[in-house]
């Protein structure tokens, strides 16, 4: 069974940077075959995407709330996607997951929770104001 490992997250202040990690347990051919996304949760509100990335890595997609200051990207080789967040405000605290969706589309937009099926455990990210 594929399992999704998230690590990276942690308190930063606002403004600051935090790289998170999300890595499969799979061969590097089967993680390939997998369009990959992230997600986030605060408490009490829904989850809700943030970004995503086909499975090669060249079509990459992105909620309003983070577009230019969060980059999504993968290494296919290390079985891993990565989040790269930046300029952090504290409405970006929540529990991130990432998740996949076995797919070789490299057009279509995976936004909604409900069309992935591997989830991660999360890791918290808080950023203080």
């Amino acid at each position: 069974q594929v399992q999704l490992v998230e690590s990276g997250g942690g308190l930063v202040q606002a403004g600051g940077s935090l790289r998170l990690s999300c890595t499969a347990s799979v061969s590097g051919r089967a993680f390939s075959m997998y369009t990959m996304g992230w997600f986030r949760q605060a408490p009490g509100k829904d989850r809700d995407f943030v970004a995503g990335l086909s499975w090669n890595g060249r079509n990459t997609y992105y909620a309003d709330s983070v577009k230019g200051r969060f980059t999504i990207s993968r290494d296919n080789d290390k079985n891993t996607v990565y989040l790269q967040m930046n300029s952090l405000k504290p409405e970006d605290t929540a529990l991130y997951y990432c998740a996949g969706v076995p797919s070789y589309s490299g057009t279509y937009q995976y936004t909604r929770p409900d069309q992935y099926d591997l989830w991660g455990q999360g890791t918290q990210v808080t950023v203080s104001s």
